[in-house]
C-alpha cells in the first residue's frame, strides 16, 4: 500500500491536476491532504479525492517539512509518498512499477526520487536542461551514498522515514536534501536517470532561475553544516 502525502497552501489552481494524477494509481492507495490553512477553495477542491484531509490549526505559519510529518503521521501505508501539490506523474502505474523494480532489486534502498520535467505548455528557455542537469548531478550523489533529493517526489519506506524521524522541523528551506542525507545513514537512496515527474516551474518563474539557484545552494549549505535555513522561504515556496 502506497501513501501519497500532499502539502498544501492555497493550491486551488493546481491541486485538482495533481490529484487527478494520483487517483489515477490502480493499486492499493490512500491519499493524504496536508493543509497549511488555506484561504482559497484548496479543501473544497480536494474534498473528492482524498481520503484523509489534516488542516494546521496552529497560530503561525506551518512550513512544509511540518506539513508532510503530519501527513506522515496519519499514514498506513508500507511507503509514503511525498508529491508536491503542482507535480502530475506520467502513466503512474507504470512509474510505479518501475520504482518497486529498484526495491526488489535492492534490499538496501530505503527511498527513490526523481527528476523534473515543466510542462510543456509553461516551459520557458532552460528550464528543462536546468532541471536535468539538476537530475544528473543529485544523481549522481545518490550512486556515492551521498543523499539528494528534490521535494517533488520522493517514495520512501515508511519505516526508514520514522527511523531517521522524518523530515527536520526546524528547516523551512531544503529539508528535502536534509532528509535524504540522513537516510543514507540507514540504506542507500536512489534517482534513477530517465525517471520524471512533471510540475509547473512556479518557482523560477516567479523569481528567476539565478536568483533560485543561489538562494537552494545558500540553504543547502547552511542545513547540511548548521541544521538551519537561510532566508529566502517565500521565493522557493
Amino acid at each position: 500500500m502506497l501513501s501519497f502525502i500532499i502539502p498544501t497552501l492555497n493550491e486551488e489552481k493546481t491541486i485538482e491536476k495533481t490529484l487527478k494524477s494520483i487517483s489515477a494509481y490502480s493499486g492499493e492507495k490512500e491519499i493524504i491532504i496536508s493543509d497549511g490553512k488555506s484561504t482559497d477553495r484548496t479543501v473544497e477542491v480536494v474534498r473528492k479525492y482524498a481520503d484523509k484531509i489534516i488542516v494546521h490549526d496552529g497560530l503561525t505559519r506551518q512550513n512544509i517539512a511540518k506539513g508532510r510529518n503530519a501527513g506522515a503521521k496519519e499514514a498506513r501505508g508500507e511507503y509514503i509518498v511525498f508529491v508536491d501539490a503542482d507535480v502530475t506523474v506520467p502513466d503512474i502505474d507504470n512509474f510505479i512499477k518501475k520504482i518497486e523494480v529498484y526495491y526488489k532489486e535492492d534490499p538496501k534502498l530505503v527511498a527513490v526520487t526523481a527528476g523534473c520535467l515543466v510542462y510543456k505548455e509553461t516551459a520557458r528557455m532552460f528550464d528543462n536542461i536546468i532541471f536535468q542537469s539538476l537530475a544528473l548531478y543529485f544523481s549522481f550523489l545518490n550512486f556515492i551514498g551521498f543523499g539528494a533529493a528534490g521535494g517533488e517526489f520522493q517514495m520512501i519506506k515508511r519505516e526508514a522515514f520514522n527511523k531517521v524521524g522524518g523530515f527536520d522541523e526546524r528547516l523551512a528551506i531544503s529539508e528535502d536534501m536534509d532528509l535524504f542525507w540522513r537516510l543514507t545513514k540507514i540504506g542507500r537512496t536512489r534517482l534513477p536517470v530517465g525517471l520524471n515527474i512533471y510540475h509547473t516551474g512556479r518557482r523560477p518563474h516567479k523569481v528567476g532561475w539565478p536568483r533560485l539557484l543561489w538562494t537552494w545552494t545558500r540553504n543547502t549549505i547552511t542545513a547540511f553544516f548548521f541544521k538551519r535555513s537561510d532566508s529566502g522561504y517565500d521565493l522557493v515556496r
